[in-house]
């Protein structure tokens, strides 16, 4: 589904790369994490294979389309859940659903049943008239979600998509998600909650300093490195102890 050949990515005026010749496949129906410590270039990557931003060397396809020649297409089938939240706060969840929704060309009754029923299942519904200003981080989190799977994307990257929110919400979100990829949908994953991506990813990455150090299904990984319990262990000892505050 996902095939990436070399990308590198220099911003200008840094001093070294975000990315790094990193090769990568990810195939059909995966929900696969990609893991890294602060800095380690996973909103890059993501930014790059959402078109977001060009990468400096290398390419990358997504289902057979290319960013130089099907940007517009790329578009089309990828749905984007960011770590900030992109909310209209003075709108009502609704009304925000029904702006994002009619972006990707829905409308009318077809559009507001998506997002009763979206708002239905991640229990939402009695709130769809409030506005979101009035909303709790989880509540955000959920529509945030909504937003991004309107227009059923094949693929959905998701940027730590239940920080912040209480142990209810995030269930409800990893259950949301699982139903999706069941239902077809690739999902791309990265976040700092390792126990999560422990039990939610079918395969991770591991990248540090902007380079590809390890790929592999979770509970093989734990199996190869000797001492190593869960996830967390596994990637302590890929990428040490050292702080990685970055400004």
């Amino acid at each position: 589904m996902i095939d990436i050949q070399q990308i590198s990515k220099k911003y200008k005026g840094a001093d070294n790369f975000s990315l790094s010749n990193l090769d990568l496949s990810i195939a059909e129906k995966e929900i696969f994490g990609l893991l890294g410590p602060n800095g380690a270039g996973k909103t890059t990557l993501i930014s790059i294979l959402c078109s977001l931003i060009k990468p400096t060397s290398g390419n990358f396809s997504i289902a057979g389309l290319t960013y130089q020649k099907n940007k517009n297409q790329l578009k089309q089938i990828i749905g984007i859940v960011p770590q900030e939240y992109a909310l209209y706060p003075s709108l009502t969840a609704f009304e925000n659903l029904k702006y994002f929704g009619s972006m990707y060309g829905l409308k009318g009754k077809i559009l507001e049943d998506k997002i009763n029923t979206a708002l239905e299942h991640l229990g939402l519904l009695a709130f769809a008239h409030k506005k979101i200003d009035t909303f709790s981080g989880g509540m955000k989190r959920r529509i945030n979600l909504i937003a991004s799977v309107l227009h059923n994307p094949k693929i959905l990257f998701l940027d730590e998509p239940t920080v912040g929110v209480d142990v209810q919400s995030k269930n409800v979100i990893i259950e949301f998600l699982q139903e999706l990829n069941k239902q077809g949908t690739t999902i791309i994953y990265t976040s700092h909650h390792l126990n999560e991506a422990e039990t939610f990813c079918t395969r991770v990455a591991i990248i540090d300093h902007g380079k590809l150090v390890v790929t592999g299904k979770p509970e093989t990984l734990i199996a190869q490195h000797s001492g190593a319990h869960n996830l967390e262990d596994v990637f302590i000892d890929i990428t040490g102890k050292a702080l990685r505050d970055h400004a």
